[in-house]
Parts: C-alpha cells; structure tokens; sequence
C-alpha cells in the first residue's frame, strides 16, 4: 500500500507506557502485522515535550498524562482520548536521609512531582490535604509542602545528591520509584492505588486528523495495544523482560513492578471511563485550581476503538 502512514506515538520510560513497547517489539518480530500503518515509537525525555510534540504535530499521538490531555484539547489542540494505557501504576516514595515517619512530617521539605496537571500532584494534594497540609511551588504564600517539577528520570539522582535531606521524596509513575528503592535511597511510603484504586493516570491520544484519516490504522493500534495490556498481565515475566529493555531498568525491578502486589499497576481494563476523568477534572478545578475551565469530557473522549476492539 503506498498509503500506509507512519504513525508517530510520543511516551516516557515508564510503566504506563510498557504496552507500547510490547506492541513495537511484537511487530519489530513479526508476531504482529499491522496492514493499514507502521508504528514509531518516540522516546521523550519529560511531560513538556510529550505536550509540546502533540501540539506541534511532530508526533501524531501520545502515551500522555490525562490532565495534561485536557488542557491541551482545551486549548485547541485537535485530540481525542482513544484508551486508557493502564490504570494505578505509581509510588510516593520517601528520601531516606530526610527521616519521614508520617504524612506531617513532610512539611517544611521539598516533594518533587512529574508535572503540574498530573495525577500524582493530585493525589499528594488530597493526601496533604487530608492532614490539614498545603501543597504549592515557593511562590504560593502559606505552603508547608514545597513542590518542584521535575522529570520522571531525573528523581533518583536528585534524592542521590540530597546529602541534607531536604528532597522529602517523589510521587511518580513506576518504575522510577521501585529503582531508586532498589538503589537503597528511598522507601516505600503509599501506593498510588492505595490513595485511589483502579485510578487512571496515562492515556494514549491521536490526533484528529489521523483519526479522520486513518481509522484502519487506529483501529489497528488499539487493538494491538490492548491486547499489550492483556499479555501483560498473563505473562507478567515475559513483559518485564521487554520493559527492561524498553523502559532502560533491571528486570527484576520491572518484574516486582508488574507483581508486587498484583495490582499494583493493571493493564487487563483499558475502555475510558468518563466518570473518572471527571473526577480528576472536578478535583483540580474546583479543589486545586489549577485546571481553570472544564471540557466536554463526552467531546474529548472517542470510545469508537475502545468498544470496536472489544477492551474492557
């Protein structure tokens, strides 16, 4: 077919994203054709040039965080939230050096976050708030939590060269948090389910034109991506040793990541549900202010390939 468009998905070297990798590799091997597209997978290094990507056009989709999503469809940016990419899936990690034996001891300390309009941010807002805490940046006046923006892959080093201990810790997606367990610089503190079971986070977005273009194509992918998520659960050994290699960490790490506990992020139950997504909208517009104006959600979200593919 000369008609037969790359198609360029935008993600992050993390475990929400590990469906993907399974599906590049199945169709690198050949255990998967893909009749009506080839897939490119492009590594980016933050949340900002995954945003910065899809609004340019120089992917045509992306493993994104759902908020971040939301507020590019409302600024204009012509996406639709095709599937979820997993659901639960992150950690709040302790520094070991800053001596965190509860939620108030926080206070005072630096939290880094992986972006502004995450889940994470919400659920270390709820968490604190809960405890009479306010989170903010260093220019909000009253804050007791300081948070700081920083890449996902940039958090171990930064708790690595925290001699003082004034990084309390890291809410992210796995596996940072497990590898820099396993580094012997931070501990365990929640589980993001734990804050939220079965939460959404990361959500895989195409723009319209490819959608309107190309809908054998997308079509293709989501079938294949959800299928990703299946085997991922089934073979949980197989996919960690893919996700060593897709996501640059130790098997073993990957591996815990994927079963310890079981749930601790789940991929078998991709379909989008709109009621969650207007949980996160409500949360960080009403509570958080940080997402100024709602979206449709039911304009935002194309269920079309999710109920095709027969996801759950």
């Amino acid at each position: 077919m000369a008609d037969k468009p790359i198609i360029k998905i935008g993600h992050l070297k993390i475990t929400d994203h590990l469906i993907l990798g399974i599906t590049d590799l199945k169709l690198k091997k050949g255990k998967e054709t893909f009749n009506h597209c080839s897939l490119e997978t492009v590594l980016h290094l933050g949340w900002n040039q995954v945003a910065d990507g899809l609004a340019a056009g120089s992917i045509d989709g992306a493993f994104i965080l759902a908020p971040t999503a939301m507020d590019l469809f409302k600024s204009g940016v012509g996406i639709k939230l095709i599937l979820f990419t997993h659901k639960s899936g992150s950690i709040l990690v302790k520094n070991k050096a800053a001596n965190i034996d509860k939620i108030e001891d926080f206070a005072g300390k630096v939290v880094l976050i992986p972006y502004q309009l995450s889940v994470h941010n919400m659920l270390f807002h709820k968490l604190l708030s809960e405890k009479g805490l306010k989170p903010g940046t260093g220019k909000d006046p009253g804050v007791d939590v300081r948070l700081e923006v920083m890449a996902p892959i940039q958090m171990p080093e930064a708790i690595q060269y925290d001699e003082e201990g004034e990084i309390a810790g890291f809410i992210v997606a796995e596996p940072i948090g497990s590898q820099a367990i396993a580094a012997g610089l931070c501990e365990e503190f929640y589980l993001s389910k734990e804050l939220w079971p079965d939460h959404p986070c990361c959500v895989f977005v195409v723009r319209d034109e490819i959608i309107s273009k190309y809908p054998d194509a997308v079509y293709e992918l989501t079938d294949s991506l959800v299928k990703s998520g299946k085997s991922m659960e089934l073979q949980p050994s197989a996919a960690a040793a893919i996700g060593s290699i897709f996501l640059g960490q130790d098997k073993s790490v990957v591996e815990r990541v994927l079963t310890d506990p079981q749930d601790r992020i789940t991929t078998g139950e991709l379909f989008p549900i709109i009621d969650d997504l207007a949980t996160i909208q409500d949360y960080m517009s009403d509570k958080m202010k940080i997402l100024k104006s709602k979206i449709d959600l039911e304009k935002f979200v194309d269920i079309q390939f999710a109920k095709a593919v027969g996801a759950k």
